[in-house]
């Protein structure tokens, strides 16, 4: 599985969260890519994020408006897209703004972490985690305990 993160703002790979998501990376037997632009316009940032999909890809718009759901769920979620012949899933995480309404309706799934309102770079280390738990619990590893 190749996953995409198109982020909007830089993140340092020698800062603490860069440390965290270089460590999941690695773990990870999935192929995990960031993209990442600097904060601009909302009308940029969204011409950004759109460039990183790829035709095929399933797209997963973070946004506090999306669905909350558990770690199980959301690995459920990749694990069907995987048995429909799915082989890439684009992340996009947006800036200080939001998503434009024309990226939202790019989303196969509006994904939310809850209502809080976190650091760009920070909530890139929890969906960096949260994709190597899906990952762990879509191979059985016993990573994620109930």
């Amino acid at each position: 599985m190749k996953i995409t993160l198109g982020v909007i703002g830089k993140c340092k790979a020698t800062s603490p969260e860069g440390e965290i998501i270089k460590r999941y990376q690695e773990r990870m037997k999935w192929n995990l890519q960031i993209k990442e632009k600097d904060n601009t316009t909302q009308e940029e940032e969204a011409k950004f994020l759109q460039s990183c999909i790829v035709p095929s890809a399933k797209v997963v718009v973070l946004d506090e408006r999306g669905k909350n759901m558990s770690s199980p769920e959301f690995a459920s979620i990749l694990e069907n897209w995987m048995t429909e012949g799915c082989s890439e899933i684009c992340f996009l995480i947006g800036g200080a703004d939001g998503h434009l309404e024309e990226t939202r309706k790019k989303a196969d799934l509006i994904l939310s972490f809850g209502k809080l309102t976190l650091p760009h770079i920070l909530m890139r280390a929890v969906l960096a985690e949260q994709i190597y738990r899906a990952e762990t619990i879509i191979s059985g590893h016993p990573y994620h305990r109930i």
